[in-house]
């Protein structure tokens, strides 16, 4: 059974309307509609070639998870939810070139290219934000995560405003004592670029000119 959405207007005004597409209900439910196999231990299915097109098997080692414990213990400069969400972003940034390499992702261009749909070195915002998620998970049961929950995938769009206002998919990561969500987006820039890191109310506001700035 797909799951179900829930469909919020921002702004007042047709010509103004930017529609944010938030699921209802637990992050497995984003797997399940895109037919995609949950993390399993340390075991994810990575998608690629557009909206998971193509999947392929990819399992962390020890090694990985102690370079990935390393790289939290180099950034974090304090044990407070906003440096975490810096060492997450370095985290993720560092796995997407670990899986590039392995899967040929590492040459995915950044944004959009329709040309590129069934490319298996391409990745889309669906792609994208499914393995973020996947990512996310890996970190939180090998026990990263001590400020962040891992939140359900969403969308937004301004489809009035042709291809740049493209409804376009994020991971979120929720802080657990104040209950911010927080948009977690790889799909801005090239493979291995840390991803943006921005509260999920001023993400992609006005159009993909205006996505936010990788998190250093």
């Amino acid at each position: 059974m797909r799951w179900q959405y829930k469909l919020s207007i921002a702004c007042l005004g047709f010509a103004l309307a930017g529609c944010t597409h938030e699921r209802l209900g637990p992050v497995e439910g984003h797997f399940q509609d895109f037919k995609v196999a949950e993390p399993v231990k340390n075991r994810v299915s990575v998608c690629h070639a557009y909206s998971c097109k193509m999947q392929t098997k990819f399992r962390f080692t020890d090694a990985d998870i102690k370079e990935i414990k390393t790289i939290f213990k180099k950034v974090k400069k304090d044990d407070s939810a906003s440096e975490e969400r810096r060492a997450v972003a370095y985290a993720i940034g560092w796995i997407e070139q670990r899986v590039g390499k392995e899967i040929g992702t590492d040459k995915d261009r950044p944004g959009m290219d329709f040309a590129a749909s069934g490319d298996p070195t391409q990745q889309d915002c669906v792609d994208e934000s499914t393995n973020t998620t996947s990512y996310l998970i890996v970190l939180r049961d090998n026990g990263f995560l001590k400020h962040h929950t891992v939140g359900t995938p969403f969308a937004k769009d301004q489809l009035w405003r042709g291809v740049s206002g493209w409804t376009h998919w994020t991971a979120v990561l929720k802080e657990t004592t104040t209950g911010q969500t927080w948009a977690v987006d790889s799909w801005i820039y090239q493979n291995g670029e840390n991803p943006a890191i921005v509260e999920t109310e001023k993400w992609y506001i006005d159009d993909l000119a205006s996505l936010p700035a990788s998190t250093q």
